[in-house]
């Protein structure tokens, strides 16, 4: 799958994902974009947006999500906060479909 790591998340987390073809929205030159925007523009080459932005699901319409979202609930947005997640979000990531928002908790 292609993962798209928010700014939120640590670059780090991504090397957590094997298996996958992990960038972060920095690498992509797409930094300071608002959700709505970076949906669109990473429709075209993502599969699923992973976020530690928990107001993200409120701002967005579900029905109308371009590629899925997967929100990881975690006490900060450290990596040592969001290490214990990985395995959940592996799991989750063969089985999310689009237009669908996960919360994955600590």
């Amino acid at each position: 799958m292609r993962v798209l790591l928010d700014e939120s998340i640590p670059r780090r987390f991504g090397f957590l994902l094997t298996g996958h073809y992990v960038r972060t929205v920095q690498h992509c030159g797409w930094s300071g974009l608002k959700n709505g925007e970076l949906l669109r523009v990473a429709q075209a080459d993502f599969d699923v947006l992973v976020t530690a932005d928990q107001n993200m699901q409120y701002q967005q319409n579900a029905k109308t999500l371009p590629i899925p979202v997967v929100v990881l609930m975690a006490s900060s947005n450290r990596l040592e906060s969001l290490q214990p997640l990985a395995l959940a979000l592996l799991e989750t990531l063969s089985e999310i479909k689009s237009g669908e928002f996960r919360q994955i908790f600590a």
